[in-house]
């Protein structure tokens, strides 16, 4: 199994929680439950990659994420496997520049919906299981 991880809401902080940056002006909000995205090579699934997403938003935002979480969640998960179906969930799938890829991508979609209260999107947990 590949394994990265890089959450910054570690530490006993519930699904739920947002996190302030502590310049008051922006904060985390981690999204409820993992996002999975099978990895296909010649019709088959070749690997499974497991990672947890957090939305950094404006002050002030984070119920307006979680209202419409359902919503987000579904456009993310098609960003994702659009970016395993670029065969950038293989080999080295964590490089900066595949995962800066990835999360302006999610950025993206996340602003189309709600504009620039998202500030950004992070990767906090990710992990790809080959089978």
């Amino acid at each position: 199994m590949s394994l990265a991880s890089t959450d910054p809401l570690a530490g006993g902080h519930g699904a739920k929680d947002a996190l302030d940056t502590g310049n008051g002006n922006t904060e985390f909000v981690k999204l409820n439950n993992q996002f999975i995205v099978p990895v296909i090579e010649d019709g088959r699934v070749r690997s499974m990659v497991v990672m947890s997403l957090a939305v950094e938003t404006a002050t002030g935002a984070k119920e307006q994420v979680y209202e419409r979480e359902p919503v987000l969640r579904d456009k993310f998960l098609q960003v994702l496997f659009e970016h395993a179906n670029a065969g950038r969930f293989d080999g080295n799938f964590t490089s900066t520049r595949n995962l800066d890829l990835l999360r302006r991508s999610l950025r993206e979609e996340a602003r189309l919906h709600f504009g620039n209260l998202v500030v950004g999107v992070l990767v906090t947990d990710i992990a790809r299981q080959d089978v």
